[in-house]
């Protein structure tokens, strides 16, 4: 079969249409994780467009008992992967069990089947879905959430749909959404740019790769300067708008993407916004190294980061 177009080292396009994926492609049934005491299950948020997520909760969460949520978008370069890839599966056990949290893993349709910017209209979608069950709850929601406690987080590209989704919140008005966003975790942000910085120009070739995504998932005439892509062109909107107290940008030493994850923390640090900006870089490490590895020191460390960073009280 003759393919037209290559994504390494993700997928291929064969000239039928037909989508092939290398990667992101496995998964695991929902249910209780006896390594980390959490339990997880399946539901639907989006019905007209049957899009669904993973919740997952403490097992034996007494009922009553209110926990923060972290509403989490997986990375995948917008075009692969799931909340039920093991991979996805096993590090969300892992950042329920330490931070004692509720979390919903979005399964957002991907490209090329679905283009940008269905990834960030489904995320905007569940994240109403989640306000509306502050009035009319699944019961998971209704006995272990507290509504005045929400995260936004993601890696890679769920780190750039979550940044997104920050400064859309900042148009919404709080008497019609039952929803506090007190922060935002950006785990290897995927941001990008036509012209190379930092390690990018040192690195041509994994640049070039890079390069390619980006124009696979959002054909654009504005390629890699895409405001969804590039926060840091003039007619993005201002991280100023990124409505929540706190955001934590998490980069690791070997990753391309490292400067970019850099950029957006010093950017915001330097703007009008009112928030508190946190920085976490692991040395060593390449992107999202804590998916593949969860076992490692260095995941363990950073997952203990993001409990921290969740479970530390904010002066309001």
């Amino acid at each position: 079969m003759e393919i037209s177009v290559e994504v390494p080292p993700y997928l291929r396009v064969h000239k039928d249409g037909t989508v092939e994926r290398m990667a992101g492609i496995q998964v695991v049934p929902a249910g209780f994780d006896p390594n980390t005491n959490v339990v997880s299950k399946d539901i639907i948020v989006i019905p007209e467009a049957a899009v669904t997520a993973r919740l997952y909760r403490p097992n034996f969460t007494p009922q009553n008992t209110k926990l923060p949520l972290v509403i989490y978008f997986h990375g995948g370069a917008f075009c692969i992967s799931s909340p039920s890839d093991p991979v996805y599966h096993n590090s969300l056990n892992k950042l329920v069990a330490e931070s004692n949290v509720v979390a919903l893993s979005l399964n957002y349709r991907l490209a090329p089947e679905h283009p940008l910017p269905t990834a960030y209209q489904d995320s905007w979608a569940a994240i109403q879905w989640v306000a509306s069950q502050a009035k009319a709850p699944e019961d998971w929601f209704r006995d272990n959430v507290d509504f005045e406690r929400v995260f936004l987080a993601g890696d890679s590209a769920g780190a750039n749909i979550g940044h997104y989704m920050a400064l859309k919140l900042n148009n919404v008005s709080k008497n019609d959404f039952d929803l506090k966003i007190k922060g935002l975790v950006m785990v290897n942000p995927y941001f990008w740019g036509k012209e190379a910085i930092g390690i990018e120009i040192t690195d041509p070739e994994r640049k070039k790769m890079v390069d390619v995504w980006w124009d696979f998932v959002c054909p654009s005439d504005k390629g890699n300067d895409d405001p969804l892509i590039n926060p840091f062109v003039e007619e993005a909107p201002s991280v100023e708008g990124v409505a929540c107290e706190k955001v934590l940008v998490i980069v690791a030493e070997k990753d391309i993407l490292r400067e970019r994850g850099k950029l957006y923390h010093k950017m915001l640090t330097n703007s009008g916004w009112k928030g508190k900006a946190e920085f976490y870089e692991t040395l060593g490490e390449d992107h999202v190294f804590h998916i593949f590895n969860p076992d490692c020191d260095k995941a363990q460390s950073l997952i203990k980061r993001i409990a921290d960073f969740i479970n530390e009280q904010t002066v309001n």
